[in-house]
């Protein structure tokens, strides 16, 4: 089992077998260092594939609930420490011919903060998410100018679906006031006066990965040759050739 923090705030952290500490203190074995975070926050322990979180400190939050006593993990939980909050899913590996190794995956959108308590934060947005003000949003934003449930999002091919949840004052894309609309990267989303902006991690790293294109090296060519031909006839002509 792994824990990833939303956001990207923290790395992924892989369960070992036994028990994991989490907390502020500088020798848990998760630091996390945010206000709110007991020095030993909770526990989790991990024997073979039974996994379960024991709350040491308040608020711990299992699915949005209060959690106050051991509770057994499965894989799609979400688990908040405070304002810290993490998803538990399955180790995701694939196995060559070699060894076995990690897979990591790049969210193929990212909700950036850009102003108010989100700024500087990002949300990977790998499915449908709710941003609002009550603490089960995916992207808590805890502001009274902020409905409850303001804006639900949902990633597609051709970006982000953004849909209004009759929120009182409003949701906008690039500065216009939306029930409903296609978010794309680069764009400004903004819930009343809470901006986010749009990236597209996982395109900008295929498109950096990606080799040069052949006909760019046709190209290439072909104005060399061109060029050869140019200067044969430039060398012919001052010889007396023409």
């Amino acid at each position: 089992m792994q824990l990833i923090f939303a956001g990207g705030e923290y790395p992924p952290f892989t369960l070992p077998e036994g028990v994991t500490s989490i907390g502020a203190a500088a020798d848990a074995d998760v630091v996390l260092a945010q206000p709110g975070i007991a020095p030993v926050h909770a526990r989790v322990e991990r024997r073979g594939d039974r996994v379960q979180v024991q709350p040491c400190a308040e608020p711990v939050r299992l699915n949005g609930h209060p959690l106050r006593e051991a509770m057994v993990l499965k894989s799609g939980d979400t688990l908040e420490f405070a304002s810290v909050r993490c998803r538990v899913i399955r180790d995701q590996v694939e196995s060559d011919d070699r060894n076995t190794r990690m897979r990591s995956t790049v969210p193929r959108y990212v909700l950036r903060g850009v102003s108010g308590p989100t700024f500087g934060r990002n949300f990977a947005i790998d499915g449908t998410i709710t941003l609002g003000r009550q603490a089960d949003c995916e992207v808590c934003i805890p502001l009274g100018e902020i409905s409850r449930k303001h804006a639900r999002l949902k990633p597609t091919a051709d970006g982000v679906r953004v849909e209004d949840l009759g929120s009182a004052n409003g949701t906008y894309i690039n500065g216009k006031r939306v029930r409903g609309g296609m978010l794309k990267p680069g764009d400004e989303l903004a819930l009343d006066t809470v901006r986010f902006m749009l990236l597209a991690p996982a395109v900008e790293a295929l498109a950096t990965a990606a080799p040069p294109k052949r006909h760019s090296h046709l190209l290439r060519i072909g104005a060399l040759a061109a060029l050869a031909i140019v200067l044969a006839l430039l060398i012919a002509k001052s010889l007396g050739a023409f």
